[in-house]
């Protein structure tokens, strides 16, 4: 049976290994094949003017291999990943009308295990709930939110640690909206979108040698500060009233540049949009509540701002690094996932609970060393 039998035209595919891996080459070797339509699974590149941090495909790249997901909010805004799964369903639909097989390709491992695993159950985020705990989380910090999680939602008190703003945040909201804790909704069956019948999924996970990934990332590295990603930083913070503890803001890269204009005192910071310029003058402080500390440096000299300026590219080589091994874990995850799905058909088939054309669409994972066996594979 050859290669193209096995994708069939109602299949959906997933590339996923670690940043800097190679990832793209490939999708974009298999869309020259005719078959395949590219969605990115990457909750950096969803952001536009976001371009050298996030190692986004150049415009003439896009343009030759569009991607769906790929610029489609500001760098203030934030995407959810129930928002993710839902677009994904829908764009699945689109794709497979058109003849084609959607391939996803990108390293937010979270992604892929709320298509996988399911998600819970939970409301829709309310716009005024969401403004009226952020309002709080300003006012008086997210220790006193944190504290409040541990009256009204001890399981996720006890869960989330106290500098986790984004996840403690959500979690009020859901209570504040819904009466319930965020947990209780969490204890619900979930529902994963691969594992419908009406696909069949690969899931495709590349996990390359340590040492070959961490020489690719450092590479990857002195690329993008040649090409100005400090430059990019300065100029979004001139375009966009943003602050560190933004979802754009923490990405790896991003954060560390916004560190090194902290700590350096960057004129740019002064020319804040005023509605930021508070939070700038608490962070230059040391005084943010989101875990980030800094030392207020106003005047540093030459010697001391190329000694910041090289401490800020070793942490964010650093934090690279640990996001391709936090990206490898969660390959692991998926790859248990996988395995307990074959225990469960197995089960599922002897018990006569389930029929073999239900058990046909299980998830089939495969997993590979190189991107060059993952090619062998789907091509």
């Amino acid at each position: 049976m050859s290669k193209k039998s096995v994708i069939g035209n109602h299949s959906v595919v997933c590339l996923m290994a670690p940043t800097a891996s190679g990832k793209t080459a490939l999708a974009y070797e298999l869309y020259d094949s005719g078959r395949y339509e590219i969605i990115s699974v990457d909750s950096a590149l969803i952001y536009q003017d976001m371009d050298i941090g996030t190692a986004k495909p150049t415009k003439d790249e896009l343009l030759c291999y569009p991607h769906h997901l790929v610029d489609i909010i500001e760098p203030t805004q934030s995407y959810s990943v129930a928002e993710f799964v839902q677009d994904i369903e829908q764009l699945i639909d689109a794709i497979h009308n058109r003849g084609k097989i959607p391939l996803l390709v990108g390293g937010t491992m979270m992604y892929y295990m709320a298509l996988f695993d399911g998600l819970s159950a939970l409301p829709d985020s309310d716009v005024k709930v969401r403004a009226e705990v952020e309002a709080w989380r300003q006012a008086e910090g997210i220790e006193a939110l944190h504290s409040y999680l541990s009256k009204v939602d001890p399981l996720s008190f006890e869960r989330l640690k106290p500098n986790d703003s984004q996840r403690i945040t959500r979690a009020i909201e859901v209570y504040r909206q819904s009466g319930r804790p965020i947990s209780d909704w969490q204890a619900q069956p979930k529902q994963a979108l691969a594992q419908h019948s009406k696909y069949q999924w690969y899931a495709i996970a590349v996990m390359p040698d340590r040492a070959w990934l961490h020489k690719r990332i450092e590479q990857r590295l002195a690329i993008m500060w040649q090409q100005g990603l400090l430059e990019e930083v300065i100029g979004l913070l001139e375009s966009h009233a943003l602050t560190p503890d933004m979802p754009s803001m923490r990405s790896v890269g991003y954060r560390q540049v916004l560190e090194y204009l902290t700590v350096t005192n960057h004129p740019v910071l002064q020319q804040a949009h005023l509605e930021t310029q508070a939070f700038y003058d608490a962070f230059l402080l040391g005084q943010t509540q989101d875990g980030l500390t800094t030392v207020s440096l106003p005047k540093l000299n030459s010697d001391a701002h190329k000694l910041a300026c090289l401490n800020m590219q070793n942490k964010a080589l650093y934090a690279t690094r640990q996001l391709a091994k936090r990206q490898t874990t969660w390959l692991r995850k998926l790859i248990k996932l996988s395995e307990d799905w074959i225990d469960s058909a197995a089960g599922a088939a002897q018990s006569q609970s389930v029929n073999a054309s239900e058990l046909a669409f299980m998830p089939v994972l495969h997993t590979f060393n190189t991107i060059e066996q993952a090619r062998r594979y789907l091509e």
